[in-house]
């Protein structure tokens, strides 16, 4: 009972994950319109050599890819969906200008998968009844710190879910930048975020600092710098090149910046090391003592040019993470492309997905699973095997018996010789107990005519007969029934490994969610639905063995009934054919 409730309990639960995963009207069919938007991580497109989880891209739609006049005046019809056309992503509109027909649109991406062209996503629009569904929040994982997209009507707010509070001295609007809106720093101006408890990083996890960059000249400014007592730390330019400092310790990149033109620099610092990168690409290296530091932070200190897109993480951010993140935001990346026409719902393999989910500890249950599976069919199909042949051996020897029973109870007689010489014989328990019995008579005929004694059986031979058929019946039984407990142990066990393997499973994916931070349902249902895998496995090792088990031992009572009933005709006409 333990199981069916534990197991019905993560059944519930999974059932509940899916709902709340997958709204029930809406897909991307409820619109009008709709458009596949595909992936290429190979050398063809933007090479990426690892996965890339929670990546937030950036969607650029124009005159030459959508059709604005389709959709409603402040794009609120949006709406974005995985390859299938019914799981929702999460997205937000960070412009929308219909009359100039740009927009610039996030939409968070679960996975991006490394060296691949399989990944795509369906936009769909053209639906008037729709609300809008702008989640800038769920956008971003909960690692983003802050993000700044200079493109808000209300002035410059964190897009995530931290609302970090923003104020500026004496920074300007530009209403052109890499994405859409930036901002403007005239040496004098800079930004100021407020202390807050996200605004935090620690040397343990580190932290990616990004934005795009417009300096006027080669200059030294402080791009982004945050101090709590006696520690800080400042990420900047020096002579154009970027650097960044947190005491004494201090790195810098091996190129500078271009003058005049707009570029994407992000910096990384992670296990005593930092990294920078200049449109995706690694621009140099070096050591860094980073410590935890909270506190205030100001950006753009001392800086003369513009910046648009500034974010900080307080995770390291992997090397193909930056190099798909810059490609996103690219005007003309060839990691994302619009298919001509209509998108439409491609074939989802759910059961490979699944399998790609299932994690170490799965796999370990599964294949203990898959060795009792082997061993279980190997059972039933060598016990049926048997069974059936005994079955038909006993036929035969009762057949025979029943016409020529008297000349088979006599000891020495061409009927049991003949008997005993037919080869079928040996899979009969019913002849082997027959021969145990006639054995038995002879061996006391045979005494009795050397002690010069006529033939006969008296009471206590028949009941020693009797004790040596019964002992012949157990060992038969013994022999029929070798190899059914392996039957029970996968009825019973089956099951409750398949169950450990999914309690494990849902263990480790939501201590993974804790780590990383990110609780959106696309993270939390793979890995669920994973765990429940080796549940499936478990009840699909005791199934098939139960069904089994229980024909096979209806068998077995056959054939032992009618050995159990031939022992007795045997006493009984041998005491009848012998009377005392």
């Amino acid at each position: 009972m333990t199981f069916f409730r534990c197991f019905r309990k993560l059944a519930v639960a999974a059932v509940v994950v899916s709902l709340l995963g997958t709204p029930l009207l809406a897909q991307a069919d409820d619109w009008a319109h709709n458009k596949k938007l595909a992936f290429d991580t190979t050398e063809n497109g933007i090479s990426v050599k690892e996965d890339v989880a929670a990546l937030p891209v950036l969607v650029r739609l124009h005159s030459g890819n959508f059709t604005f006049s389709e959709a409603k005046p402040d794009g609120s019809d949006l709406r974005f969906f995985a390859a299938d056309g019914k799981t929702p992503l999460k997205f937000h509109i960070e412009k929308f200008d219909v009359t100039n027909e740009l927009a610039s649109v996030w939409v968070a991406l679960p996975k991006l998968t490394a060296n691949s062209t399989a990944d795509s996503i369906v936009m769909a629009w053209g639906n008037p009844k729709a609300a809008a569904a702008d989640d800038s929040k769920g956008t971003f994982d909960a690692s983003q710190i802050f993000v700044l997209h200079f493109a808000d009507a209300e002035g410059v707010k964190d897009a995530t879910a931290n609302a970090i509070q923003i104020s500026l001295t004496g920074v300007k609007p530009v209403a052109t930048g890499p994405i859409s809106a930036a901002a403007g720093f005239d040496g004098k101006s800079h930004l100021n975020l407020a202390a807050a408890a996200a605004l935090k990083l620690t040397a343990a996890t580190g932290f990616t600092f990004s934005s795009w960059i417009k300096p006027v000249a080669a200059d030294n400014a402080v791009l982004y710098a945050q101090q709590e007592g006696g520690n800080s730390l400042t990420i900047g330019l020096a002579g154009g090149k970027a650097y960044a400092a947190f005491g004494s310790s201090k790195a810098s990149a091996a190129t500078a910046l271009k003058p005049g033109e707009w570029q994407q620099l992000v910096v990384v610092g992670s296990a005593g090391k930092v990294t920078f990168y200049l449109n995706g690409n690694p621009i140099g290296n070096g050591s860094l003592a980073l410590s935890d530091i909270a506190g205030t932070a100001v950006i753009g200190e001392g800086f003369n040019g513009e910046l648009d897109e500034v974010t900080l993480a307080g995770i390291a951010r992997t090397e193909s993470y930056v190099k798909a993140l810059a490609s996103s935001q690219n005007s003309d990346t060839p990691m994302m492309s619009f298919a001509d026409g209509e998108a439409k719902a491609e074939s989802i393999n759910y059961f490979a997905i699944l399998l790609g989910a299932v994690t170490i500890d799965g796999w370990v249950v599964i294949g203990i699973l898959m060795v009792m599976l082997i061993i279980s069919f190997y059972v039933m199909i060598t016990k049926t095997m048997m069974i059936i042949a005994t079955a038909k051996a006993n036929l035969v020897f009762l057949e025979k018996f029943k016409d020529k029973s008297v000349g088979m109870l006599t000891p020495g007689h061409q009927d049991a010789q003949d008997i005993a010489a037919d080869p079928r014989m040996k899979k009969s328990s019913i002849f082997h107990l027959y021969a145990m019995g006639l054995g038995e008579v002879e061996h006391r005929f045979t005494a009795q005519t050397l002690a010069g004694k006529s033939n006969m059986l008296s009471g206590a031979a028949l009941d020693a007969i009797r004790a040596a058929l019964d002992a012949s019946m157990i060992r038969e039984n013994q022999r029929l029934n070798s190899g059914m407990v392996l039957l029970t142990i996968a009825i019973a066990g089956g099951p409750f490994l398949g169950l450990l393997g999914t309690v494990v499973g849902v263990m480790i994916t939501f201590a993974a969610i804790a780590a990383a931070g990110d609780v959106n349902v696309n993270a939390i249902a793979p890995g669920i639905a994973a765990a429940l895998v080796a549940t499936v496995a478990g009840l699909g090792v005791a199934i098939p063995a139960l069904f089994g088990y229980n024909w096979l031992s209806s068998q077995i009572k056959n054939v032992s009934a009618d050995t159990q009933v031939f022992a007795d005709e045997f006493l009984t006409k041998s005491a009848e054919m012998n009377d005392i």
